[in-house]
Formats: C-alpha cells, sequence, structure tokens
C-alpha cells in the first residue's frame, strides 16, 4: 500500500519550496554522494551553492542573513535528504549553530557570524564531545583561561560533526573548573589561519560515510573577549539545555522520513523482485511484514507532525522532544531493518540505500544525547 506523505504542518507555498529543495538534492547531492563517501566529506562547494539558493539558515530572520522563514523550512530539507539516505551535508547541525547565536549571542556576534553561515561561506560545528566526556557534559576538561583581554583555549574534542569543513566552531569549555555546570561557557572559535587550531582525523564511522566527522585540538587557542558567546561567562550549560529541544526534533523528523524513505524503497523492490515464479510482495510473509510497517510509519506521522507544530508555536517541552527522538530512533532502526530483510542479500550491499540506511541509522540512538538519558529526561516529567 502506498502511503500518503502529506504533513499536517504543509501548505502550498512549502510545498513549492519542497520542489526547490529536490531539484537541488537531485541535482547537485545525489551525484556526488558515492564519491563523498570516499572522501570522507561533501567539500564547501556544495555549502555554497546551497546558501546561494536560500537553502541554509531558512529559519534565521531576513534581518541576519538568513530565510525568514520557520522551522517547517528547514524540516523540508531535512526529510528529502533522510528518504535518500543522504546523511553527508548536516545542515541539521549547521541550523543548531546559527540557533546558538540567534538566541543566545550578542548583536555584534549575530550580524559577524549568521550571514555567512546563511551564504555557506562558514560551515557551523559544536564541540561538545571530549574522550572522556561524552552525554555527562560536566566532565568537559577543556579550558578557557582568561589572559590579556581574551582566553585561552586548550583541550581535545572527539565525534565532531562538520569538524573538518568548519569554518566556525563553538567550542564548551570551562571558564571556572571549581563551578562545575555553572563554570561552563561556550567559546566561538572561527578556524580560518587561527594558531593553535587543529583537525585531527575524519573518523572512520560504520555509517554516515560521507559526513566530516572529526577531531578537533586547540593548543593555545587565542580568542578575544567579544568570542564569548552572549558575553557572560558561565551560561554555557543553560545555552546548552535551551536548545535541546530544537537538536532533538530534528532528529526524530529525520528517522520519520528515513523510515518513510526505506519503506517507499522497499515497496518498490518487492513489487519488481520474483521468486518460486511470483513477485516476493504477494507472499503473505511480505504483506504482514508491509502492513506492520505502514503502520508504524503512519502512527510515527502524526506524532512528529505534531511536534513540528509545536515547535514553530513555541510550545514544545524538553519531554515531548526527548519522546520525539527516542521514539523515531528506536522505530528507525527496527523498520529498516525489517525493510533491508525483504531486499535479501542485496540489502547488505552498500550500493543499496536501504542498506546505508540501515548503517546510518545506528548513530541516531546515541547522538543528541543517548537514548537512556532520554528515557532520563521524559521520567523527570513525569
Amino acid at each position: 500500500m502506498p502511503i500518503d506523505f502529506r504533513r499536517s504542518w504543509s501548505d502550498e507555498d512549502l510545498e513549492l519550496y519542497r520542489d526547490n529543495v529536490v531539484r537541488f538534492i537531485e541535482t547537485e547531492m545525489l551525484p556526488h554522494d558515492e564519491e563523498a563517501r570516499r572522501r570522507g566529506h561533501v567539500g564547501h562547494e556544495i555549502w555554497r551553492k546551497a546558501g546561494a539558493l536560500g537553502l541554509l539558515c531558512a529559519d534565521i530572520p531576513e534581518e541576519f542573513g538568513g530565510g525568514g522563514g520557520d522551522f517547517r523550512h528547514e524540516a523540508v530539507f531535512y526529510e528529502e535528504c533522510a528518504r535518500r539516505g543522504l546523511s553527508g551535508m548536516s545542515t541539521s547541525v549547521h541550523a543548531i549553530v546559527a540557533h546558538y547565536f540567534l538566541n543566545h549571542g550578542t548583536e555584534e556576534q549575530k550580524r559577524n557570524y549568521l550571514p555567512r553561515m546563511a551564504r555557506g561561506e562558514l560551515v557551523g560545528a559544536i564541540a561538545m564531545t571530549e574522550p572522556g566526556a561524552g552525554s555527562d557534559l560536566q566532565g568537559v576538561r577543556t579550558r578557557a583561561e582568561k589572559k590579556d583581554g581574551g582566553y585561552l583555549i586548550n583541550g581535545s574534542k572527539t565525534f565532531i560533526t562538520n569538524g573538518f569543513l568548519a569554518g566556525v566552531v563553538l567550542v564548551v569549555a570551562k571558564t571556572d573548573p571549581s563551578q562545575g555546570a555553572k563554570g561552563t561557557s561556550i567559546l566561538i572559535v572561527e578556524t580560518g589561519g587561527c594558531p593553535g587550531f587543529r583537525v585531527g582525523r575524519v573518523l572512520d564511522k560504520i555509517g554516515m560515510k560521507a559526513q566530516d566527522t572529526s577531531e578537533l585540538f586547540f593548543d593555545d587557542v587565542r580568542v578575544g573577549a567579544d568570542a564569548l558567546l552572549g558575553g557572560v561567562e558561565g551560561q554555557g550549560f543553560f545555552q546548552l539545555m535551551g536548545d535541546l529541544p530544537y537538536e532533538r526534533t530534528i532528529i526524530g523528523l529525520s528517522a520519520q522520513a528515513t523510515m518513510e524513505g526505506a519503506y517507499q524503497a522497499t515497496l518498490d523492490y518487492v513489487r519488481d523482485r520474483k521468486a518460486f515464479g511470483k513477485p516476493i510482495a504477494e507472499f503473505q510473509n511480505t504483506r504482514f511484514k508491509l502492513a506492520e510497517i505502514a503502520t508504524q510509519i503512519k502512527v510515527g506521522r502524526a506524532f512528529i507532525d505534531r511536534c513540528v507544530e509545536d515547535l514553530v508555536a513555541g510550545r514544545l517541552d524538553t519531554a515531548t522532544a526527548s519522546m520525539a527522538k527516542l521514539w523515531g530512533s528506536e522505530t528507525q532502526g527496527r523498520v529498516v531493518d525489517e525493510c533491508l530483510q525483504l531486499f535479501g542479500g542485496y540489502g547488505f550491499m552498500s550500493e543499496y540505500m536501504v542498506a546505508r540506511m540501515y548503517a546510518d541509522a545506528r548513530v541516531q540512538r546515541i547522538y543528541g544525547g543517548t537514548n537512556e538519558i532520554m528515557k532520563e529526561v521524559i521520567s523527570r516529567a513525569l
């Protein structure tokens, strides 16, 4: 059965915008995905092309160089990439960084960085995770010490999405280690020609092969006092917590769109593939599996659409966003696994989209806060 992919939050203008997004993805991204997977990153040119077409920072106000839309415009790009198994260009992390500037930055910081991010001139990354600190951000050891009217940053970060291509990195660091979470701040590091800043390996992951995930090193990196996000020390933890619903909704939304893309590809495959003289779509097991998948997708779409509507309206709470991330990523893993099974041996071949989706899905339960952390967040709200 085909599934109605219409969204409750969409309208005619958004669907016209979606047409532009799809055209860009299918002409500029899809043809180069295999090359990007081998290289480990998509390169800067695709970012600049997306920026020139107004596809980056779509929900940032026009006064700061953005598209002047809302989260729904960003959602369109995430969905259309996810439905095609394209994970190399992390516009989601780029958007999250832009929102840190928008929601917490000074006026000068907004005007300096947001227009360049919207044009694709600066790719954004946020450096939280360290070799010894993941979900427990209070365990961050990177230091930003006051010196000569600015800050001296020392430390290392790992698993940083967009790390290799990043032109601006928001660095989570301790400005006062004695204060625990209250001593955490976010520092802005513009990477071009920055002494002491170094990109380590582009990490070899089991999935998301085209996405540049890197180690970053900060050895006596000097930044001015104006590099403190928001201009006030000790606000880092508050700033991080404030933007988590946005990030977790993106993960849930991407999970939903991936399931829809995997289902459609599987439906096409089982109708064409024959076994024992008839299409495998005619076997009862296949029909029952597709029925289960279709039901989960239909249910998920209703919940994710509600989350998108609530986020746009400014009423999405942290617990519900965590549910979107938890339910979406867990269901994505099960659904894509079932889809891959229906492909048989071909599902294990990386040239097939469903195989790439299977490998990419695993990290959804880890980043943005592990699903174990999601359960903690949800349980506290009960």
